[in-house]
């Protein structure tokens, strides 16, 4: 065996056994094809560089830049004013800029290419962004930069009425638009869903599958800890839970008021309750995707999810018909979909009867599919700026 250290420690171990190695080869063909599909397209390219700066004024550019790029990010301190970073990708140089110091016109526009990463949750944070994107404007007209592209925490209703003005479609600036939840003007074309990704405004780490998180039992079939709004489907959850008895198999800690800050303690349970779990239960809250369903993935938790719509706006796009999560179900998430908690009985009894040795071969079919769910992220993200962003050789 490893020990954890040795095992992260070393880049060529791979957790994957042999019987999971065909599986492995076919996905990492499907991958390398892809990437010569993408080298090819940018041959001709050889000779441009692109440089973006990205700003991150919302907590999911850290998703974007730690999590699905595997940036980092100095100093390491989450608390401080001013954190950078830098990487090359692709064609690509990309710096990242964050934190409260990063405020408009006191910071040096280094690059001709932006990608402004903002809040659009609620009236407060859209009126902040709103700020940004006049800035950004400003910077345009007077030609200190010549694209922007914005990747935005949308509305959990996603009532998102305010950014359409600023798109380039509607006569604004803004070329591309990568948003959060399942937002119906997405279109594949200069609007793109994005994932919610993991709670960094929690400072969710970054987790690397160690040789344990696949390997070990898990002391619990199933977790939930969050919040139980009044009448809302959570009710019914704990209620089937606490009936069967299950919530002797499972760890469930409800609390009645929604707390943003976590203490140290209630932090490292919930992290323990996702490493002890075969299962994490994730019932709708104002919308179907929560971070839960990402946090569950990074260790090797297979998320049960209540799949129905919320109220609101979400929905089907012209793109895409299999609203709620679309996002996720088109890249194959090997998730556990219920329309109702009735169902959690069967598939916990089930679970019981499951080997260590299936369990085993489940995480890794996890783990490996979030791992190359940021891959693919990255890649889209990546050829969608320089596919709009690269002068094209049309003439």
């Amino acid at each position: 065996g490893f020990t954890d250290h040795d095992a992260l420690g070393n880049e060529e171990w791979n957790p994957w056994d042999a019987d999971e190695k065909s599986e492995l080869a076919a996905s990492q063909q499907r991958y390398e094809a892809n990437l010569k599909m993408i080298k090819h397209a940018r041959s001709h390219l050889e000779q441009t560089s692109l440089r973006v700066q990205i700003w991150g004024k919302a907590a999911i550019g850290l998703y974007l830049w730690q999590h699905i790029f595997g940036g980092h990010l100095e100093p390491a301190d989450v608390t401080a004013q001013w954190r950078e970073g830098s990487q090359k990708a692709g064609k690509t140089y990309f710096s990242f800029l964050t934190g409260p110091s990063v405020v408009p016109g006191y910071f040096s526009v280094e690059a001709e290419h932006v990608v402004l990463v903002l809040n659009g949750r609620e009236p407060p944070k859209v009126a902040y962004a709103t700020q940004w994107l006049h800035y950004a404007q400003t910077l345009m007209e007077t030609r200190k930069i010549q694209h922007v592209a914005v990747v935005l925490l949308g509305n959990e209703q996603c009532n998102n009425a305010w950014i359409q003005p600023y798109l380039k479609r509607n006569g604004g600036f803004v070329s591309l638009l990568f948003i959060t939840y399942d937002y119906a003007f997405v279109n594949e074309e200069d609007i793109f869903q994005w994932p919610l990704g993991v709670a960094t405004y929690r400072n969710f780490p970054v987790v690397e599958p160690s040789w344990s998180m696949i390997h070990d039992p898990r002391s619990y079939l199933c977790n939930f800890l969050g919040t139980v709004y009044k009448n809302s489907s959570r009710e019914i959850l704990i209620e089937i839970v606490k009936q069967d008895g299950l919530d002797k198999l499972c760890w469930i800690a409800a609390r009645e008021q929604w707390q943003p800050q976590e203490t140290k303690e209630s932090f490292k349970n919930y992290q323990d309750a996702l490493l002890q779990s075969d299962l994490t239960l994730c019932p709708v809250g104002i919308n179907t995707e929560c971070y839960r369903i990402y946090e569950a993935c990074s260790y090797g938790s297979l998320p049960v999810i209540e799949d129905v719509m919320t109220p609101g706006d979400c929905g089907n796009s012209s793109m895409y018909h299999s609203a709620p999560l679309q996002l996720l179900k088109t890249m194959g998430a090997p998730f556990i979909f219920i329309k109702n908690w009735k169902e959690l009985p069967a598939i916990l009894e089930k679970e019981k009867k499951k080997s260590l040795q299936e369990k085993i071969q489940r995480r890794k079919k996890l783990l490996e599919w979030y791992r190359n769910f940021k891959a693919w992220m990255r890649q889209k993200f990546i050829n969608t700026l320089e596919n709009s962003f690269l002068p094209s050789d049309k003439g």
